[in-house]
């Protein structure tokens, strides 16, 4: 189970705006009609909010751009370890059809005339050949009644009780259901039906019911017996000596057969325990040969041969999982000479020990005997340029041909490569394990930075207001200073004041003069 890497952005800066001032701290430009009015920069010409927009963000720069690189920062390393963690967990998923070494390596069973039997293997099958002839296939009872004029003829009324193998059932016929297809109904449908099939056939001599076991084996012969009713039931039994009851017209055997001229029997034609590993589908009788008086079988040929197909794939995928996490290694905790920019987890002591221990493993050198010992061995080698595993398919193909088992020891069993390598993902990516664990790590760093910034945000707010409030206090008084000046220029030069009055009654009456 791997940890969940997540990222957490930290809280977006908010540079607080310029407040207006209100009518107690506005700059005051002028009275007319008794109302006043005030609104910021009036007074001295100057964009009070841009200037404190900007003082502000100056104020405030330094330690904004601390807290975006250390919020880069860790989501960059938020979204590495997402990454390297996403590549152990697709190597792990490989892991597990190398960890069984008696399941690694397949077999295939085939039989050379495919109309007498079919074969399967499985575990604990082995690579051999072996000859098979059928004297008989396993069949189960059948037993068929005298005709009748048609399907709708009344039969009688009573009761059957049928026995199959050790499994009983009494099946309960009235006036509703006594004809042939009554009764075939009845014994299908019955809820404790002992293993038995009815059905109706029709020929040119009339109409018979068909019973038929539905399990095969010389254990399970029938028997069908009547009571009770008007005796018209009996037609329906056997054994009995009448010549209008039932008869039985194939008889419950088991198969026999010879596996290399040995006598085999089998209750069933599915036979699994003939051979180890190998499952076998009896479909028909062996051809026979006379000489004399002497009859025998003529034999087929069945051959077990390894399967190495699976086994190839899956220790291909295992490879190209191996390349993405070694991918994902250089590329995070590398150096591009080519860019000149360093991967985001470069120098990581987690990577790195990781890397490590990985490598250790995969130049793991066994003392087995058998010409597989090592990776190299299976055609897997390392690319000196990209430091990537190559296999080659011829390689890996021979390795699996000439020793299965071996190629198994080597990667699975409690020492095997894949195994180690497994114990080695899981410390990492299990619930409470390293990686797990720098995540947390990670996640209080984009806290705290979120902290921090909601603090500098109030701070900067704090420090808008107070400018604000000392610069609409300097407009107020430099529009103070302005009304001063207008007084006194009133006072001092009479008729520069009584031009800018003419000049503005012409304009309210109407008149002008053009010279």
């Amino acid at each position: 189970m791997s940890s969940t890497i997540s990222s957490t952005t930290a809280p977006t800066t908010t540079t607080p705006a310029a407040s207006n001032s209100s009518a107690s701290n506005g700059a005051t430009a002028g009275v007319a009609g008794g109302s006043l009015v005030t609104s910021t920069g009036i007074g001295s010409g100057l964009n009070i909010s841009a200037i404190v927009s900007s003082l502000t963000n100056a104020f405030g720069a330094g330690q904004q751009n601390q807290l975006n690189s250390e919020s880069a920062a860790l989501d960059s390393q938020v979204s590495a370890f997402g990454t390297f963690t996403s590549a152990l967990d697709t190597l792990q998923g490989t892991l597990a059809a190398l960890e069984n070494p008696t399941q690694l390596g397949g077999f295939d069973a085939t039989v050379a005339d495919t109309s007498i039997a079919s074969a399967t293997a499985s575990t604990g099958a082995v690579a051999a050949q072996y000859s098979l002839s059928v004297q008989n296939l396993a069949t189960p009872t059948q037993l068929t009644s005298a005709p009748v004029a048609s399907s709708a003829t009344p039969v009688g009324t009573g009761s059957l009780t049928i026995n199959v193998g050790t499994s009983s059932a009494t099946i309960s016929i009235d006036s509703t259901d006594n004809t042939l297809a009554g009764i075939a109904s009845a014994i299908n449908a019955a809820p404790n039906n002992p293993g038995v099939s009815a059905s109706i056939i029709t020929a040119t001599d009339g109409v018979r019911l068909v019973l038929t076991g539905t399990t095969t084996g010389a254990a399970n012969a029938m028997t069908v017996t009547q009571s009770g009713g008007d005796g018209g039931l009996s037609a329906l039994v056997y054994p009995t000596t009448s010549t209008t009851a039932m008869t039985q017209t194939q008889q419950a055997a088991d198969a026999n057969f010879t596996i290399n001229g040995f006598a085999a029997t089998s209750a069933s034609n599915v036979v699994s325990s003939a051979i180890s590993g190998v499952s076998i589908d009896l479909l028909k009788v062996s051809a026979t040969t006379t000489v004399g008086t002497t009859t025998t079988s003529t034999p087929t040929t069945l051959t077990v041969t390894p399967d190495t197909t699976t086994a190839q794939k899956s220790i291909t995928s295992f490879v190209t999982a191996l390349n993405g996490v070694l991918s994902a290694i250089q590329t995070l905790g590398g150096y591009d000479a080519a860019t000149q920019t360093a991967g985001p987890l470069q120098g990581n002591a987690t990577l790195q020990s990781f890397q490590n221990q990985l490598q250790n493993i995969l130049d793991t050198v066994t003392s087995s005997t058998s010409g597989v010992s090592s990776l190299a061995n299976l055609g897997i080698t390392v690319d000196p340029n990209s430091g990537s595993l190559n296999s080659t398919t011829a390689g890996l193909a021979s390795a699996l041909d000439t020793n299965l088992a071996a190629v198994g020891q080597l990667l699975g069993g409690k020492n095997g490569i894949a195994t180690q390598i497994d114990a080695l993902v899981t410390q990492y990516t299990q619930a409470g394990g390293l990686l797990s664990t720098i995540n947390q790590g990670l996640q209080t760093g984009l806290s705290n930075v979120a902290t921090q910034q909601t603090a500098l945000n109030a701070e900067l707010a704090t420090y808008s207001a107070t400018l604000t409030t000392q610069y609409n206090a300097m407009d107020a008084a430099v529009a103070a200073l302005k009304e001063t000046q207008t007084y006194l220029n009133a006072e001092f030069n009479p008729s520069a004041n009584q031009t800018s009055s003419n000049a503005t009654s012409s304009l309210s009456t109407g008149s002008t003069s053009t010279g």
